[in-house]
């Protein structure tokens, strides 16, 4: 391991709620957006596993966002993306998940592991001066944790404001921000649309940009002290001379930024391509399909015949592919959508996938192989019908049994989403036309 190298301070904040809903995100970008129009360097990270919220965020930013999970990614990989982003930023946002509390590792574990003071955003359309009870067990439930002021989102009039600066002690900064149904980010059943779909982002982001001008969000916050390594030791090159293609569009989003960086220090070349909209696959020694929406653009997947057939001669002529959780999907037989629309897929693998109205799983997985430990995410709401058994089998935090993992021919695929940086070498070998080492 590399030496520890001397610490680096950075303003930096977690931004925390009581629950979701309550508008991280937009007051997160509102921040972001707002510090960068200023000639600032921002750098935003998202708690937990997440590929929605980081598309807005890099949109609001300028720059690519990375998650920060201590249990899926490490705390010392977390660590040194915090080090590194110190190095070349003015101000650090970290955007918290679910309330602050919720999941372990939860966003206090996150904010007393790393001594990041903490923001709350709360709805306050709702409440006066019930807002102060709230914040005060949010500050106070736990030690350790340093309050850096409050958001109350939402607020409907002066009145409202000023019932609710009253109702707290004088020295902690309040920042009231409006209703504004312009510049509320559209969602949906996964959470917030992506950031390629809302058409008018940026006038949306200024205008929540705006909304902060004249509050204490206009000023960074406290420095926070970063340690990390001088040096991380470099990867060493599995996929030297190795082209990947990995499937990238709107129905194939859920991308963790660091998965690509990870690649690509393994020495990959890599070739993204639309399975959308390009009816050729780029000349690849490997196919990675991660996860998104298929299942809203399953009639146009279905009717790109010519994509098709070069995925599916990618896979007859033993090349790897791997895929994870939409691209699970696209590999079967046929997506059923929600309405029992069936769609035809790629037919690689005996499967017939079908669309759920309800959460059909969720939570961080692992998978162990020998001595090999890989680990990241599920959350899906289809379901996956197929005779073909499972090859190896994921497993909960706590152990019990997760998502199947199937392995057929050069095909590896399964709901988890893989971080890759959790195990680059097994990531490498998956991805390697030299054939996987753990078979």
């Amino acid at each position: 391991m590399p030496a520890e190298g001397p610490p680096l301070r950075c303003p930096a904040v977690l931004i925390a709620a009581p629950a979701s809903g309550h508008g991280k995100t937009s007051v997160t970008a509102a921040i972001a957006r707002y510090h960068s129009r200023k000639g600032l360097r921002v750098r935003c990270f998202k708690t937990g596993p997440d590929f929605i919220d980081p598309g807005i965020l890099a949109k609001a930013s300028g720059h690519p966002v990375y998650n920060l999970d201590s249990w899926i990614m490490g705390a010392e990989h977390c660590r040194q993306l915090l080090f590194e982003a110190a190095g070349e930023s003015d101000l650090i946002l970290v955007e918290g998940v679910m309330g602050l509390f919720d999941g372990t590792p939860s966003s206090a574990d996150l904010a007393e592991l790393f001594g990041l003071p903490i923001l709350p955003v709360i709805d306050a359309q709702a409440m006066a001066q019930t807002f102060a009870a709230l914040l005060h067990g949010l500050a106070t439930f736990r030690d350790g944790l340093t309050l850096a002021g409050a958001v109350a989102n939402r607020v409907g009039s002066s009145r409202h404001r000023e019932l609710l600066r009253a109702a707290l002690p004088e020295q902690i900064p309040l920042a009231t921000l409006p209703r504004c149904p312009q510049a509320s980010l559209p969602g949906r059943h996964l959470g917030l649309q992506l950031a390629q779909e809302i058409d008018d982002l940026d006038q949306r982001l200024d205008l929540l940009a705006d909304a902060i001008g004249d509050t204490f969000l206009a000023d960074r916050p406290t420095a926070v002290e970063f340690s990390g390594f001088d040096a991380p030791s470099p990867l060493e090159p599995l996929l030297r001379n190795q082209t990947i293609a990995v499937a990238k569009d709107r129905a194939f989003c859920f991308l963790y930024e660091a998965n690509i960086d990870c690649l690509r220090q393994l020495g990959a070349r890599i070739e993204f391509f639309s399975p959308l909209a390009d009816g050729k696959l780029p000349l690849a020694d490997a196919v990675y399909l991660p996860g998104g929406y298929p299942e809203l653009h399953a009639g146009q997947l279905s009717c790109n015949d010519s994509l098709r057939g070069e995925i599916r001669a990618h896979v007859r002529d033993g090349k790897p592919l791997l895929a994870e959780c939409g691209g699970l999907l696209y590999l079967s037989e046929a997506l059923e959508d929600t309405e029992g629309v069936y769609h035809p897929m790629l037919g690689v693998l005996p499967a017939v996938a079908r669309m759920g109205k309800k959460l059909a799983a969720i939570g961080s997985q692992q998978l162990i192989l020998d001595d090999a430990i890989i680990r990241g995410h599920t959350f899906h709401y289809s379901s996956l019908q197929t005779p073909l058994p499972a090859s190896y089998q994921a497993q909960t935090q706590e152990g019990s049994t997760g998502e199947a993992v199937y392995r057929s021919g050069s095909v590896l695929a399964s709901y988890v989403h893989w971080y890759f940086p959790s195990n680059p070498p097994l990531a490498a070998d998956w991805l390697s036309s030299a054939g996987s080492a753990h078979d």
